[in-house]
């Protein structure tokens, strides 16, 4: 059985934590955001540390128990640090290109493709074949980066399209004769 949720989370400096009958709300300087607490954990804030106590001895209250605790550890790390997700574009005429609040791709297509960036998500592109996508949500920043990547997902013979930056891409054997 996981032993995540017996850790407490510390709250760092610059970091508000306010916990209600139903949610709970980390404010930072990345913005705020909120999760909704479950009915079998308790959750004490004592000494600048959360801990997470699960309200009765059945594993799906131990389950949740983990599952709380992770969801509120990313939220105060991401009010705070924030998360990223770092893209890479491979293949001839393959870019990217940010500004404001849109990434246009150009990646083979007879089209360009268009994304506009939700709230509080920016997309930066040090070069015309990086993606950086930011943000305070974990969730959000690592579906739109899945959204981005399955436009032109990478292709198991030449390898080219969209991939993580740190995705292993296995290349096939073309067939002989």
């Amino acid at each position: 059985m996981s032993r995540v949720g017996k850790a407490p989370v510390a709250i760092p400096q610059g970091v508000e934590v306010a916990i209600q009958q139903d949610v709970i709300t980390a404010k930072g300087a990345l913005g705020s955001l909120s999760v909704n607490q479950n009915a079998l954990v308790k959750v004490d804030s004592a000494n600048g540390k959360l801990t997470f106590v699960a309200n009765d001895e059945t594993a799906q209250a131990s389950a949740m128990r983990g599952t709380l605790r992770q969801l509120v550890n990313n939220m105060i790390k991401g009010v705070s640090k924030g998360f990223e997700k770092k893209l890479t574009l491979v293949g001839v005429g393959y870019k990217a290109a940010a500004s404001g609040n849109k990434l246009n791709l150009a990646v083979g297509y007879s089209h360009p493709v268009d994304f506009v960036m939700p709230q509080g998500i920016t997309v930066a592109t040090p070069t015309p074949t990086e993606i950086i996508v930011k943000g305070a949500d974990r969730q959000s920043v690592g579906q739109l980066a899945a959204e981005i990547r399955a436009v032109r997902p990478p292709e198991p013979y030449k390898g080219k399209g969209i991939r993580y930056a740190d995705e292993k891409v296995t290349i096939k054997e073309t067939k002989k004769k």
